[in-house]
């Protein structure tokens, strides 16, 4: 059965000029269909400079939301409109216009995982790579605006003592992960690296060996000469690690709300992203729907704080 869907999505793929564009947090399955898998921002970018009509986004809504906005004229699907985001939903756009309104005179930075409305409402966006690069761009003196991840905002005024309000809002999967589970695979595992996203809590941070974006702890499981890994952020990417790196040892933190005492399982996952399945895929293709549709005023007004993320990255370049 699978195998035979498979040969039907690509078809339909090639016969609609369609991409498929999957992150790293995904099934492995939908991981294994797709044309590019990455983070949200860059496998938006990829879809603006590709020449395909559809792209199809196995991920969550505000991805699919960016691609839409990099790629206006282009058709974007979205196999599951149930596939949101507990991080953009934390932060709804009626709720932060009031936020902005009462602490006026400050710079507006929102992490690209929001809502096009959130977006809109900002002075420039942020990835978890870059978003030390986008604060310190600023003059130091400046006021400042973060939201919605009040995690990777506390680590951003932990790293820069910036004058920082930061919106209180995060992702449930890695707010959630459990030092205690990390300490224990520490005591089983001597010598593992422990791999952490700034979207977690500091508690958690503190025990990491490296804190990175999605990509960039995938990046340093190749580099890294050790051997075993402890992870701490969604555990769909640790299929991409094992691909890379099939000789070394990937472990998965359990949360704090999970499912049992045992701690190698990766049960800390998002149900979100997890909506995605190869079935949803083949019929959006098929029917073309379901599909993201904006006004346009709301692209154009969401892209400028992306597009300035993206000049100010481009000039620390130079």
């Amino acid at each position: 059965m699978t195998t035979s869907l498979i040969k039907k999505i690509n078809r339909l793929k090639k016969e609609k000029n369609a991409i498929i564009l999957a992150h790293y947090y995904q099934n492995k399955e939908v991981q294994d269909i797709a044309d590019f898998i990455g983070d949200s921002l860059a496998l938006s970018q990829k879809a603006e400079k590709n020449d395909a009509d559809i792209i199809l986004f196995a991920g969550v809504k505000f991805m699919a939301e960016t691609a839409k906005i990099l790629s206006p004229q282009k058709k974007v699907l979205l196999p599951d409109m149930e596939a949101g985001c507990s991080l953009a939903d934390s932060c709804k756009a009626e709720d932060f216009k009031i936020f902005l309104e009462k602490n006026p005179g400050r710079t507006v930075i929102s992490y690209v995982n929001t809502t096009a409305e959130i977006k809109a409402l900002s002075d420039v966006t942020c990835t978890s790579s870059n978003a030390l690069e986008i604060v310190n761009s600023f003059p130091k003196d400046q006021k400042l605006i973060f939201g919605p991840d009040r995690n990777l905002g506390n680590y951003v005024l932990e790293k820069t003592g910036r004058d920082i309000l930061i919106w209180n809002g995060a992702c449930h999967v890695h707010d959630d992960f459990s030092a205690d589970s990390i300490l224990q695979l520490k005591r089983e595992y001597k010598g593992a690296k422990v791999l952490v996203h700034p979207e977690c809590k500091q508690e958690i941070r503190e025990l990491a060996d490296i804190i990175g974006s999605t990509a960039a702890l995938l990046n340093y499981t190749s580099e890294s000469p050790a051997s075993i890994f402890i992870v701490a952020t969604e555990p769909g990417i640790i299929y991409q690690m094992e691909k890379k790196n099939p000789n070394k040892v990937f472990l998965p933190v359990k949360s704090n709300k999970s499912c049992s005492g045992n701690f190698e399982c990766d049960c800390n996952e998002c149900e979100y992203m997890k909506l995605i399945t190869l079935e949803k895929i083949y019929n959006c293709l098929l029917n073309e729907t379901p599909e993201i549709v904006m006004e346009e005023s709301l692209i154009k007004e969401a892209y400028k704080p992306i597009k300035k993320m993206l000049d100010i990255c481009e000039n620390i370049k130079k």
